[in-house]
């Protein structure tokens, strides 16, 4: 297993701020939504922080997201008109370090109630085995060794594919929308402890569909699957470490080789936001199938699901199949 190394959470800090309209969906252009309503205006920065907020609002929210489908959020820009639209939002829902824009961007937006998921569970260090990260100065331990500005100490932020740790901050988003709209506060408890109990069902069934299998190592081209493999007691093999889509180095592809051969493994995992040619180059030179890893930074037409819990529990099917369930 890889090592870890826990990283205290702060505490969360919540207060409400009156506000008229939220940003929608987030080409950035208009706002969504004049008040009148009376329902919350939050603003999510990227789908699983907009799906928590859907789960556990329900009707009482109107919920605008900043990362439009398809688009790949560590990537995403704000414009200072998008910033300004932003500070008009009751809540804004999202998870600090993973986009460097939208950490600025709320920043900027004068907005008093925000919510930084990654202060609602333990955020650990994953590292892939055998992964050097060369020339990344001041990222020496990069989370998940993808490349990513994850924050203090390398925090490792996909803490979505861990159902356990999703669970934990669905229910700190319930008591941050609870202090924002306390009319509604039964509500969003009664919602974030059914999406909890759901989530739990999921670790269930994880655990149990991943418990014999006839290897534990699964290689993929966006590292992004450390808490998942933890929680499972898996080990995660990234290929470039820096990007999805960018060229692995001929050392890592011959590290591969050797990890494929050592612990029989049959396939190597792509992304459906990113290119599969790193995935097929490795996969042609050792003799391996290619398949799908969704790290659920978004829901398109070309996601094996179509929400959350459908895409998860193909990302468990293919999982088994590549891992050899027993």
């Amino acid at each position: 297993m890889n090592a870890r190394r826990l990283i205290p959470t702060a505490a969360l800090a919540g207060a409400v701020a009156l506000g008229a309209t939220a940003l929608t969906a987030c080409s950035g252009a208009t706002a969504a939504g004049d008040g009148k309503d009376g329902k919350l205006d939050v603003v999510a920065s990227f789908y699983p922080m907009q799906f928590l907020a859907e789960q556990i609002g329900k009707e009482h929210v109107s919920v605008g997201t900043l990362t439009k489908p398809g688009v790949e959020p560590h990537d995403l820009e704000i414009t200072p008109k998008q910033t300004a639209q932003l500070g008009e939002a009751d809540v804004i829902l999202y998870l600090k370090s993973l986009q460097p824009a939208v950490d600025k961007a709320v920043a900027q937006s004068g907005v008093k109630n925000t919510v930084d998921a990654a202060t609602l569970t333990e955020l650990e260090e994953h590292g892939t085995s055998g992964q050097a990260h060369e020339g990344e100065e001041g990222h020496e331990e990069h989370a998940e060794g993808d490349g990513h500005n994850h924050g203090e100490a390398g925090a490792d932020p996909h803490i979505w594919l861990d159902p356990v740790k999703y669970a934990e901050v669905a229910k700190g988003v319930g008591a941050a929308l609870s202090k924002a709209d306390p009319d509604h506060a039964a509500d969003y408890k009664k919602n974030a402890d059914e999406l909890a109990a759901k989530l739990a069902a999921l670790d269930t069934e994880f655990k149990d569909g991943l418990k014999n299998t006839a290897t534990k190592t699964f290689i993929t081209t966006h590292s992004a699957f450390g808490y998942l493999a933890e929680r499972y007691g898996l080990d995660q093999e990234g290929i470039s470490g820096v990007d999805p889509e960018s060229e692995p180095s001929p050392a890592r592809m011959k590290e591969l080789q050797a990890v494929s051969k050592k612990d029989n493994v049959s396939t190597v995992f792509f992304e459906t936001l990113a290119s599969d040619k790193t995935a097929k180059t490795l996969a042609q030179d050792t003799g391996l199938k290619t398949d799908v890893l969704d790290p659920l930074e978004g829901i398109t037409d070309k996601s094996q699901g179509a929400d959350y819990f459908e895409v998860m529990r193909s990302n468990l099917k293919n999982l088994q199949k590549a891992l050899g369930t027993k």
